[in-house]
């Protein structure tokens, strides 16, 4: 799946648990920086792909391989956050937006051995 495609899911999914059924496509256009046009063009995508699916008001729901989808994104991108700011010590503002690029093209094997590691750190080690 394109990167820019578990953009838009990971954002969906992060927005439903913020404000549950009621994410527009102007909500995630605003949350992610593009235009509502740009959005609209890939939610027809995504649910024609059969990952989001919209409601009566319009709103836009994941279907379960859209949930899936999204919430690997979204793990991958909380650990490898957590990678960059508990031990690379970079800001939250930078390990967020640098995690928002690797999770996209980190390996599965790679992304187990960070998962591990943090895992095994002592909290001492924490900033």
């Amino acid at each position: 799946m394109k990167e820019s495609r578990e953009d838009y899911l990971e954002t969906i999914l992060v927005l439903n648990r913020k404000s549950p059924d009621d994410v527009r496509p102007v909500d995630v256009a605003n949350h992610l920086g593009i235009t509502k046009p740009s959005v609209t063009r890939a939610m027809t995508e995504l649910e024609k792909e059969g990952h989001i699916r919209r409601n009566e008001k319009g709103r836009l729901l994941l279907t379960e391989s859209g949930r899936e989808i999204a919430e690997k994104v979204y793990e991958k991108h909380c650990v490898i956050t957590q990678l960059f700011s508990r031990c690379a010590n970079v800001s939250e503002e930078t390990a967020e937006s640098d995690a928002c690029k690797v999770e996209h093209v980190i390996s599965e094997e790679t992304f187990q051995g960070i998962k591990s590691y943090l895992n095994a750190m002592p909290k001492s080690v924490e900033n």
